[in-house]
């Protein structure tokens, strides 16, 4: 590792004092993470017969791990990533292919979304996200004229993440394809890509993933518990309905820390998928609004230091910003939308606070990244021949 690190060069650590938005909220996500896991999986622990605090002291190591991750990506050099963004998309392609070797993709539940890493398993489209972000910030600085006038500009890195998406949708991961779908559609328009190129191939992407979400029974079965799940409240709609029982009982203020009900056998997946119907339960309305005001806080300075970037000429940190903003936007949107019944089940994990190695330690990594940034655009540097120009190829 030291001979790796050696060889990378790391530039010391900037001098420049932490963003404090970044942090805080990022602190506060984590924080109130390591609680909620603490109270919603302590029965799921006992019913598996691993110890009431199994899953905290995995989610604790975790977030140590993606801690000191996110110190080392604090202290890459952006330049680094630029240089190397199409090797890490291709990094990208070799994950999502790992999943299907046998003897290092593992199943659950019928899905192969997992790669062993000896000690457990890493769900490969958590740094799939990443990458791709990576790649597109490093194409839209390479590309930006092409991508401003060009139908051919917006249709490659769409076509790349297309691929990818492809790979997903064989594993199956549907809510992770449509993730990154709406990611990268999303960083196309914010650097400039034209919004009637943008339509025309919505146009054919939309049904096709209509489709693929058709193909599927269990899929079909969602949608359709989603709609009415107090129609079969046993079975399809079982997940929603105790998660909108949970969020009905927080009323105001909650029911109180650690007296939630429906974490006892009733609501699946609670200190993941359904975390936020716990906090929802115990902390009320008023613990829901101060999640979505830290995600607000921590997305909202993240695209701020998009739009300092390129006033700044640094096209490449601006738009990978904007990429990091999207995905935890997004992410935590569709996570909160689930557990209040606005949209249908997807199986995503809210940022930061749901138990899940894989997505807390590449969390940590993209705002280690984001503090980079930030310490990054209040350092002078000289701007390259590529960088500076920002929607209509102006600098």
């Amino acid at each position: 590792m030291a001979a790796v690190l050696q060889a990378r060069k790391l530039p010391p650590a900037p001098t420049v004092a932490i963003d404090p938005w970044i942090a805080f909220s990022a602190i506060a996500l984590a924080s109130l993470g390591v609680v909620m896991v603490a109270s919603s999986s302590i029965a799921v622990g006992e019913e598996l017969h691993v110890g009431p605090f199994y899953f905290l002291i995995r989610h604790a190591l975790f977030l140590a791990l993606g801690t000191a991750l996110g110190a080392l990506a604090y202290r890459t050099d952006l330049d680094w990533l630029k240089r190397y963004s199409q090797i890490m998309i291709l990094g990208a392609f070799v994950l999502l292919v790992l999943v299907f070797v046998p003897g290092l993709g593992v199943s659950v539940k019928g899905a192969r979304r997992w790669i062993w890493l000896g000690v457990s398993n890493f769900q490969a489209v958590e740094a799939v996200k990443l990458f791709l972000i990576i790649y597109l910030a490093g194409y839209f600085v390479r590309h930006q004229e092409t991508l401003h006038h060009s139908l051919m500009g917006v249709i490659k890195p769409l076509v790349v993440a297309g691929a990818l998406i492809g790979l997903l949708l064989v594993q199956p991961d549907f809510g992770g394809a449509l993730l990154l779908m709406a990611l990268a559609g999303s960083m196309v328009w914010l650097a400039g890509g034209s919004a009637r190129h943008l339509l025309g191939i919505a146009a054919i992407a939309v049904p096709v993933m209509g489709f693929a979400a058709m193909a599927e029974p269990y899929r079909l079965r969602r949608l359709f518990s989603f709609m009415d799940p107090w129609a079969d409240p046993f079975d399809g709609g079982f997940q929603l309905t105790q998660a909108l029982i949970a969020v009905g009982r927080g009323e105001w203020f909650g029911v109180g820390l650690g007296e939630s009900v429906q974490k006892l056998f009733y609501l699946p997946e609670a200190h993941t998928d359904f975390i936020l119907a716990v906090i929802a339960e115990e902390l009320g309305f008023v613990g829901v609004l101060i999640i979505i005001g830290l995600f607000a806080t921590f997305t909202g300075r993240a695209f701020r230091l998009g739009i300092d970037g390129l006033r700044q000429g640094r096209a490449f940190e601006a738009y990978l910003a904007y990429g990091i903003a999207l995905w935890f936007s997004m992410q935590a949107a569709i996570s909160i939308g689930v557990n209040i019944g606005a949209l249908p089940t997807k199986g995503l994990t809210l940022p930061l606070i749901s138990s899940g190695g894989s997505s807390v330690i590449m969390s940590c990594v993209a705002v280690g990244l984001l503090l980079k940034i930030s310490a990054s655009l209040r350092e002078p540097r000289s701007v390259g021949p590529f960088e500076g120009v920002g929607p209509g190829g102006k600098r």
